[in-house]
């Protein structure tokens, strides 16, 4: 079989050498000219790469033969197939989708969200501006059982003029301006959403945005339902749902569902693996976070938000879901005589508390020589406070150096 990519066809000698290197170290590869001249080594050096990316990013992708992967970067940027899984059920729980559904990927870069969101719906469309992708879009999709979508080589912008409407838009505009510099508000992303409201909204029923976990989630609401308010978007419209997704307690996606969905409140849902944190955002906040009256003991345990759960600031709501007290009232960390099972965070069981006072440290942290250490609302980095300790990365002992209640520095030894 011959592939198409990057202008570029792979031959049976790269295509062979693909399979029999498909397990090697590319950094090594590189640096080896391949003996056999018929050998194309960018393109296969960058089918090994995307092949061994794709198994633990994408493994349901990897398990297909015959899928073209793209340069590096795109790797690097397409999502991974936890967050595409993701969209796919929110997707088939605001749609109900039935025969006769359509959507639309106006960003369709790689096509790994296409992929997963076409599954809940009849008919899709993946525009693209690049069209070294749609060629790998054009490719893939079949072998990937993608057979109801159409690929379109096109700008999106003018593509929304042309297109019919569907049930669901969903676009992830770039987060990186025309010179490669992140950029941290929705205005700044391309394209750009608030200048297409009301076009969008005229084409679907729900407009799915997928932004940067860096933007601020609130900001974004504000700016969008701003439109409503102004008749930009149609009556009605506004950012029902909020979902910070979050992978291994590491925030990778920040999804905003816009619907006409009339009094429906705004609910924030903090999502980190399976574990889920919902709550109204619509709703008034607890005036304040109790924070503890005295230092935590040995036994109790210690409690660390996830990171979707510290994205969304929702610590008033967590304190009044669970019976816990804050550390202090700018520390992050929260603490509980008894286990919370359900706590949406790491929990740790404290084995001890000390001050920074040398007798103490020297008393609490005997015979240790190496910790999982974090600072939170505290005078020095990871890298120092490992330094005057003298201790290594690693090992079953966590160590939580933190501002506590009245001000004071303590270092929480724990156990997870």
């Amino acid at each position: 079989m011959i592939y198409d990519m990057n202008e570029m066809l792979l031959n049976e000698p790269t295509l062979d050498f693909i399979r029999r290197h498909a397990d090697d170290d590319v950094r090594q590869l590189a640096l080896q000219a391949s003996r056999d001249n018929e050998v194309d080594m960018p393109a296969a050096l960058d089918q090994i790469s995307g092949r061994q990316t794709a198994r633990r990013k994408l493994p349901s992708w990897a398990a297909v033969d015959g899928v073209v992967y793209p340069p590096r970067l795109n790797m690097e940027q397409c999502s991974s197939e936890q967050t595409a899984r993701y969209k796919l059920a929110l997707a088939r729980r605001l749609m109900q989708a039935d025969e006769s559904s359509k959507m639309a990927d106006l960003t369709g870069g790689f096509g790994v969200d296409s992929s997963f969101l076409a599954q809940a719906f009849r008919q899709a469309y993946y525009v693209e501006r690049d069209e070294r992708l749609c060629r790998l879009a054009r490719h893939n999709f079949p072998l990937l059982g993608q057979r109801h979508v159409e690929v379109v080589h096109a700008d999106s912008t003018a593509f929304l003029d042309t297109m019919p409407t569907v049930d669901l838009i969903f676009m992830d505009p770039a987060r990186r301006d025309g010179d490669g510099r992140r950029v941290f508000l929705l205005s700044d992303c391309q394209p750009d959403v608030l200048c297409l409201g009301e076009r969008l909204l005229r084409k679907c029923r729900l407009l799915l945005l997928k932004l940067s976990p860096m933007l601020d989630w609130h900001e974004a609401v504000r700016a969008l339902d701003a439109l409503e308010r102004s008749g930009s978007l149609g009556e009605g419209h506004r950012v029902r749902e909020v979902h910070i997704v979050s992978v291994a307690n590491e925030c990778r996606e920040l999804l905003l569902a816009v619907t006409p969905l009339r009094e429906a409140p705004l609910r924030v849902h903090c999502v980190n693996d399976g574990d889920v944190f919902t709550y109204d955002a619509s709703a008034p906040s607890p005036a304040s976070v109790p924070v503890i009256s005295a230092l935590p003991s040995a036994g109790d345990w210690l409690y660390e938000p996830n990171a979707s759960v510290m994205k969304a600031g929702c610590f008033g709501e967590l304190t009044a879901r669970f019976p816990v007290r804050a550390l202090a009232d700018n520390t992050r960390l929260f603490v509980s005589p008894t286990l919370l099972e359900r706590f949406p965070g790491r929990r740790f069981r404290v084995e001890a508390v000390s001050t920074l006072n040398r007798h103490d440290l020297r008393r609490h942290l005997a015979g240790l020589s190496q910790a999982n250490v974090t600072v939170r609302n505290f005078p020095m980095t990871v890298p120092e406070l490992r330094r005057r300790l003298r201790l290594r990365d690693g090992g079953d002992t966590y160590l939580f150096a933190a501002t506590a209640v009245g001000g004071q520095h303590v270092l929480l030894r724990c156990r997870k």
